[in-house]
């Protein structure tokens, strides 16, 4: 751990510390004993900042604090959800097409080909609709997660179709290893440093695309989540009410958040890049 500290660079020390800090707010303090921030008027409205309610309250008689811890756990939740199902899916996928090859391959390639070129902003927009407003993080996530295989899948193909012409892997298949074993042994723990990057990746794209379907109204209206409390905000008017302690949490909790994120994967990158070169 010292040495990684040592030699990794300044963005990415950054980057990890601001994903710690959230990953903190989402996972530990979320289980600090609070009541529910989600249901209407069971505190006094429009209160400012205080020791009680530490931002304050909404319109609606909602503790801004909470609420926002709320919002950071579901929407980081949804984002490791996707990121897990499109990182394992598309590897495998990836790993399977590259590796058999044939009719097999051909037919992977096509479904994934349509995944990619299919445009996932009306479709997710199709499905959203059809919950009608009402939704959990588990099926959201999964919403989501349809579109997050795809290229991922793409990518580990291009790595199994230049490693399975390597010396290394003929070796294995005279050695009597089988198909499943070979792609097991010698070659996904190739891909697992590409893997988690790509889950990082995974994460920020999924916790923009609920923020961008939260902030036209699409987001289920029960999730507590950053994107819907920007749209919250925005709905009851906090701008226009100079409510700069309702409608500034989520906007600057989701860019600080999408910062850290991004300069934790580049960072990471060129970590890697330059231990390779090592």
């Amino acid at each position: 751990m010292k040495k990684f500290w040592k030699n990794a660079s300044l963005r990415l020390k950054l980057g990890l510390i601001i994903t710690i800090i959230f990953l903190i707010l989402g996972f530990v303090v979320y289980f600090f004993p609070h009541a529910d921030p989600f249901p209407n008027n069971i505190r006094m409205k429009n209160k400012p900042p205080s020791m009680e309610n530490w931002l304050g309250t909404t319109s609606q008689g909602q503790d801004i604090f909470w609420l926002l811890i709320e919002a950071i756990h579901n929407s980081l939740t949804i984002g490791f959800i996707v990121a897990a199902i499109g990182t394992v899916a598309g590897v495998l996928v990836g790993l399977i097409s590259g590796f058999v090859g044939g009719a097999l391959d051909r037919i992977l390639m096509v479904v994934t080909d349509t995944f990619v070129v299919i445009p996932s902003l009306p479709v997710l927009i199709m499905m959203t609709s059809l919950m009608k407003g009402s939704s959990t993080v588990i099926l959201l996530a999964l919403v989501l997660a349809v579109f997050a295989w795809a290229w991922p899948a793409r990518q580990i193909r291009s790595m199994a179709l230049t490693m399975k012409e390597r010396d290394f892997i003929h070796t294995a298949w005279f050695s009597g290893e089988g198909t499943l074993q070979t792609v097991v042994t010698e070659i996904l723990p190739f891909t697992l440093t590409w893997a988690l990057s790509n889950f990082m990746n995974a994460t920020l794209n999924a916790i923009a695309s609920e923020s961008g379907l939260a902030v036209l109204g699409l987001s289920p209206g029960n999730l507590v989540s950053l994107g819907n409390m920007i749209q919250w905000a925005r709905n009851y008017n906090a701008i226009m009410m100079s409510r700069w302690n309702w409608i500034l949490p989520p906007i600057v909790g989701t860019i600080v958040l999408f910062v850290g994120l991004f300069m934790l994967i580049t960072g990471y990158n060129d970590y890697m890049s330059m231990k390779r070169g090592r």
